[in-house]
């Protein structure tokens, strides 16, 4: 708000005014004529129009016109009726209070219980050894290195000795602008100081001994509002082929951007924006991994894929989609939140400006805790930059609780159960710095004094200075006077208007130093947020108050590599830098300023408590008082001695927040994780097989050496479906020229003309363990599968007999198809358990070995018909997906914890056994990964959110959904469900979750929504499935269906006629609308710099592959000069190559 001068004006007002007492009593304002004695009367307007209607800000403007007002009677009928407005705004804020109180207090309530429940089934209380382990703890009796480097008397150091390793890590951020030079910050509120700090972070990582590679993943943006930059699909940050010793270390090596398109590809979009498609982003964030960890294992693994070792998510949306990522790669999860969603919800209700509908339905709030929610139940380790943001922020989230988190923690360190419980381990680990660019300086008062001589004032001639000190320097009178330096953007939060005022009134103060805002960016400030323009505004108005013409500094515009010249300015003149914002997570901007030089004052709340405990290099002070602030900034600049210890204290534990040394303490945080990657436990040599081995293989390699595009321009290419006329590929073999491909072309018609017994056998053959048919799924030899996931049950939830309709339809409609039925399978996905889905397949005399694959009881088995069977015939679920989604699966503690919850409305209520229990135990469809329940009450059931949180109040991580028409509970390990078993399928058997079908209802089980969003195709069948369990899925004011799935998609379609021509149609039209996708070029950049190449151009790649090939072509092998076109609607760079008996570098041209 501008300031309290007008509020005081209107509590006044209101003590002062009689008119409205009785008025206030009813809850509401004395009626009055709009018109009175012929006199304009504004009260009824005011009450009736503009009350509701208007903030704080707009109060002002009109206190500010009730001021100038001459008019007696006008006056006071404006002055009334304002009072009224803001007697409505503190009765609404204690009203939100009071709800907050209440909501705090039943927080508090359910974790107290939940901590009992932990402790009553771990059968210990907790003891005086748990109670002292504290998480990350800082001591202050501990020097700063100590500080920041934790006791690692249990975990190795990472040192040079991890040169062997060869680590693959990869970063997401999803959200704002992200590129490596010229970063825009503060271009809009997504493009900030996360860009800076993953770009860096990606750097820095790839110069550690031992890492080979490091991907920085982010959204890919095509769109004509912002720079073509961001519509790149892969940016080096660092080249890698050379260590330090200058050994070749290998062409993949080094830091990279790499852009996945999802969302709409033409526009960009703010992160609450995104949410919908994440799904989209993990599958094509999928098929980059896979195809990166096979090009990794060919160059450094030996043959084998090299995984990552570790995937970590910045921000609740990267966290969501790491979450699912690790789930399908099982690889281990880190976590940076960066800002939480809790914290953000619990300030915009204080303020009482919204209602928690209003901040949901504009910030997507709800959808973003549930991201991070999920995050932590998924997460090994969360990176934080303060112990404050453990305590305070973190502390207010269903999954992570300090207390029993310690008492987990000294558990497992004593091998003692835990019953399945888990917790994230926190740890704090400062951001990094770059400080290359900053020059030490000698620490005297005589090495700054050469200011007089750099801009000449001293009479002699003015040398050159950096342009952003001309800027700084024509807004004083006095450019000699110390610099109080605030660097931050124009917002309420950063308090800036409490350091104006404080600067202001301290006339000592200003006789000694100029004041310096550097408040981002602007044009126009009528152009700006309102909040943005709102600060600016007052910060205009109080420096002509104060009449600080002449001592204040507010540039319009800077760029980001005028950031260390500002810097330097300031201490230059012997200045001092302030952060006084009201909460600050971090201050990264005081570690800047004190590797060049500057003492700091900043507030005592947040993160600046561990960075003066660290550098001890300045004043911490309460931001909300202007005499303390002030007081501080005068000591520092009047007393010299003071300011050099500041200064010497600064440059002494500065490479405490050093990017080496981040990542030193970053990496043995990591190694000490539980590591894991996929580990096949069934022998599958044929995996093994070269590419050029399989027949899809193979004519998908002929298909990438035409690329869909024309040799020399003119030459007949490849159409994109799955029959080759033999003619065709002999005359495009011939017209290559290469030996080559035309010793390629005659292997496929060879085996064209003999196609192998495992194609054709059919589904009788039981009992032929010696053909690979039987051995090993045909999954690795489809290229489209479709998936059957429709959810049609009765009231008693037995399978309807519209399933099998849909079953029988779905074959007629691919098999009638001679191109959609070659290299295609099927699958069907259910809440059943295989037994009941094989008996309800025979209902409709359905042969299971019609199926590649079976996904069974909701996610939590998969099996192959055909293959993984026992002597006497029974299928066997797959064993490496078993082990695939054990991670934090906790049979035990969630069999006894979800009975006893279902019993009580309140979680603290009756014990398990009470006869009128919503719920009893289905064994018939339980499994090792799956505790099913049948529901015998619907209305005393907990819904899927309510139970998710009282579930992870208690530490146990689980996926429940509801099922079968909402007539079972299926609770399932965390990051299972059928969607994650696509995805699976991708990883194990290597068919791209883009080319899947996946056949819904329009309802159906609790995951019905993520089974919708993806890069695969959906096709909703209308009419089929009546009643499903979705209102199960979530009470009121959680997020909505619209934060999971996307409006409008092109990879959806709906059928409203359930027969095989009009699936086939469907089929088809997604088939037409995803094409021209599937026809996008890869280009997987080389490390090697390309000469004379032009500015601004992604150079040296030397290999290409269409997007959904697995093989890379080496353009060595095409001796014809061509040109590459992409196929995309959307406009993209052309890539040309001239060839003249060598390869020459392909440049990409803006």
């Amino acid at each position: 708000m501008a300031g309290n001068e007008w509020i005081n004006g209107y509590l006044e007002a209101i003590l002062d005014t009689g008119a409205g007492a009785a008025a206030i009593e009813d809850q509401r304002p004395t009626p009055v004529n709009l018109r009175d004695r012929g006199h304009f009367n504004p009260t009824q307007y005011f009450v009736e129009e503009v009350v509701t209607g208007v903030d704080e800000t707009d109060l002002h403007r009109t206190w500010i016109k009730v001021v100038a007002t001459r008019n007696t009677r006008e006056r006071s009928s404006r002055l009334e009726n304002m009072c009224w407005r803001i007697w409505h705004l503190a009765r609404r804020k204690k009203q939100l209070e009071w709800e907050d109180f209440q909501r705090m207090a039943n927080r508090r309530l359910e974790r107290e219980q939940g901590r009992r429940d932990v402790t009553e089934d771990m059968s210990e209380d907790l003891s005086e050894g748990e109670k002292g382990d504290q998480p990350a703890e800082l001591i202050q009796c501990e020097t700063p290195r100590k500080i920041f480097q934790r006791n690692f008397s249990d975990i190795q150091v990472w040192s040079d000795d991890n040169k062997g390793k060869r680590l693959y890590i990869i970063l997401i951020s999803l959200h704002g602008l992200v590129r490596g030079e010229n970063m825009e910050l503060g271009r809009d509120s997504d493009t900030g100081g996360q860009v800076k700090y993953v770009v860096e972070l990606a750097r820095a990582l790839a110069m550690m001994p031992g890492v080979y590679r490091v991907d920085l993943f982010t959204r890919q943006v095509s769109s004509p509002e912002v720079d073509w930059s961001y519509g790149e699909p892969t940016e080096m940050l660092t080249s890698g082929s050379y260590d330090a010793d200058g050994n070749d270390v290998g062409e993949s090596s080094g830091a990279y951007i790499i852009r996945i398109p999802f969302g709409p590809r033409d526009k960009y979009l703010r992160k609450e924006l995104l949410w919908p498609h994440i799904q989209e982003f993990v599958d094509g964030a999928l098929t980059h991994i896979l195809n990166m960890s096979k090009v990794l294992g060919e160059q450094i693994g030996g043959g084998q894929p090299v995984w990552p070792y570790v995937i970590h998510g910045h921000y609740a949306d990267a966290g969501d989609s790491v979450a699912l990522l690790s789930g399908a790669l099982n690889v281990p999860m880190v976590l940076t939140g960066h800002s939480l969603g809790r914290n953000k919800l619990e300030q915009l209700l204080k303020q009482g400006r919204q209602s928690k509908e209003d901040i949901n339905s504009t910030y997507k709030i709800m959808r973003r805790i549930e991201a991070e929610e999920l995050s932590l139940d998924a997460a090994e380790l969360v990176i934080t930059s303060t112990k404050q943001e453990i305590d305070e922020q973190w502390g207010l989230y269903d999954g992570f609780d300090v207390k029993l988190e310690k008492v987990l923690r000294a558990r497992a360190r004593r091998g003692v159960n835990c019953h399945g419980r888990f917790m994230p381990r926190m740890v704090v680990i400062p951001p990094g710095m770059d400080f290359s660019n900053v020059v030490v300086q000698e620490d005297t008062l005589e090495a700054d004094s050469d200011l007089a001589a750099l801009i000449g004032a001293d009479g002699s001639s003015p040398r050159a200075v950096p342009p952003i000190w001309s800027e700084v320097m024509r807004f004083l009178t006095n450019p000699h006077k110390p610099i109080i330096l605030a660097l931050s953007r124009p917002d309420p939060k950063k308090n800036l208007t409490t350091l104006l005022k404080a600067f202001g009134e301290c006339r000592p103060l200003r006789e000694l130093a100029n004041l310096t805002l550097i408040m981002g960016n602007r044009d126009d400030i009528d152009e700006m947020s309102s909040g943005n323009a709102s600060v600016l505004t007052t910060v205009l108005k109080l420096i002509d108050k104060y009449d600080l013409y002449g001592q204040v500094a507010y540039p319009k515009h800077h760029k980001q590599s005028d950031v260390p010249e500002i810097y330097r300015l300031a201490a230059k003149t012997r200045g001092v830098f302030i952060n006084p914002a009201l909460v600050e997570p971090f201050g990264l901007t005081l570690i800047e300023a004190a590797a060049h030089g500057l003492p700091m004052v900043a507030t005592r709340n947040g993160g600046p408590v561990d960075i003066h405990r660290a550098l001890n290099n300045g004043l911490l002070v309460d931001p909300h008082d202007q005499n303390a602030i002030a007081e501080a900034l005068l000591k520092l600049v009047a007393e010299k001695n003071l300011w050099l210890d500041c200064r010497r204290n600064g440059w002494r534990n500065i490479h405490l927040f050093s990017w080496p040394e981040h990542c030193r303490t970053y990496l043995t945080r990591v190694a000490a994780c539980r590591m894991r990657h996929p580990q096949w436990q069934t022998d599958t040599p044929l995996d093994d097989v070269p590419v050029e081995e399989s027949l899809g293989d193979s004519l998908k390699d002929v298909q990438d050496m035409s690329l869909r595009l024309s040799i020399d321009g003119d030459k007949p290419s490849l159409n994109g479906s799955l029959e080759y006329n033999p003619v065709e590929l002999e005359k495009v073999a011939a017209d290559n020229g290469d030996p080559q491909v035309q010793d390629q072309v005659k292997h496929i018609l060879n085996r064209i003309k003999k196609p192998t017994q495992e194609v054709q056998e059919p589904e009788s053959g039981k009992k032929q363990p010696d053909i690979a048919v039987t051995k090993y799924p045909m999954l690795r030899r489809r290229r489209r599968l479709f998936v059957i996931a429709l959810d049609c049950y009765d009231d008693q939830g037995r399978p309807s007999k519209k399933m099998l309709q849909v079953i029988q339809e779905t074959f007629r409609a691919v098999r009638s198809d001679s191109q959609m039925m070659r290299f295609s399978g099927f699958a069907l996905s259910t809440a059943m358990p295989v037994s009941e889905l094989l008996e309800f397949l025979k209902v409709g005399k359905i042969q299971a070995t019609e199926f590649d694959a079976l996904i069974c009881s909701s996610g939590s088995e998969v099996y192959y018909p055909g293959t993984y069977k026992e002597d006497g015939g029974k299928l066997l679920p797959d064993p490496d997906y078993s082990s695939h989604i054990e991670y934090r699966w906790g049979l035990d503690g969630l069999q006894k914890t979800i009975v006893k919850l279902m019993n009580s409305q309140d979680g603290r209520g009756d014990k398990a056994g009470n006869s009128s229990s919503p719920i009893e135990e289905d064994l018939k469809s339980s499994n090792a990964h799956c505790i099913s329940f049948f529901i015998k009450d619907f209305a005393k059931v907990k819904r899927v959110d309510d139970l998710r949180q009282k579930l992870r109040m208690r530490g146990l991580r689980c996926h429940p959904m509801y099922c079968r028409n909402s007539t079972r509970l299926q609770v399932i390990p965390l990051l299972a469900s059928r969607s994650q078993a696509l995805r699976y399928l991708f990883v194990r058997w290597g068919l791209n979750v883009a080319n899947m079908y996946v056949i819904l209802g329009e309802t159906g089980d609790t995951d019905h929504e993520e089974l919708i969003s993806g890069t695969h195709k959906t096709v909703i069948t209308k009419g089929v499935v009546e009643k499903g369990s979705e209102e199960l899925l979530r009470t009121s004011g959680s997020y909505h269906k619209d934060d999971i799935v996307p409006g409008e998609s092109p990879l959806v379609a709906y059928t409203v006629k359930v027969t095989a021509d009009e699936i086939s149609n469907v089929l088809k039209s997604l088939s037409r609308e995803t094409k021209d996708e599937d026809a996008h070029l890869v280009l997987k950049p080389t490390t090697k710099p390309v000469p004379n190449a032009p500015p601004n151009s992604q150079c040296g790649f030397q290999k290409f592959s269409s997007k959904a090939c697995k093989r890379t072509v080496d353009l060595p092998a095409i001796k014809k000069p061509m040109v590459l076109k992409d196929a995309g609607a959307s406009p993209r760079p052309t890539v040309s190559n001239s060839v003249d008996g060598s390869l020459k570098p392909i440049v990409m041209e803006n």
